[in-house]
């Protein structure tokens, strides 16, 4: 199982707008989508998990590809710096 970072989302971005995107390359097994806690919009990332193959084909299909007028950013996870030990 691989998670899958995607940035660069529009505001008005839906779970299910991406899981439909991301289920054309395999099974989507979870979604987060990060949201404002007031107003409940996307705050322009979220989190996707994937089977390794599957995820590697998302982000060869979809870094860079135009979503609701803006281009996509899909990449593996990252662990940022500073962040550890939360």
């Amino acid at each position: 199982m691989k998670k899958l970072f995607i940035g660069n989302l529009s505001a008005s971005t839906s779970e299910s707008e991406l899981e439909a995107l991301f289920s054309e390359f395999g099974t989507v097994r979870s979604l987060k989508l990060v949201t404002d806690v007031f107003s409940g919009q996307c705050k322009g990332f979220g989190f996707i998990e994937m089977e390794g193959h599957e995820a590697r084909a998302a982000i060869s299909g979809l870094d860079g590809k135009d979503f609701n007028g803006k281009p996509l950013k899909v990449g593996f996870e990252t662990a940022k710096a500073g962040r550890r030990g939360r």
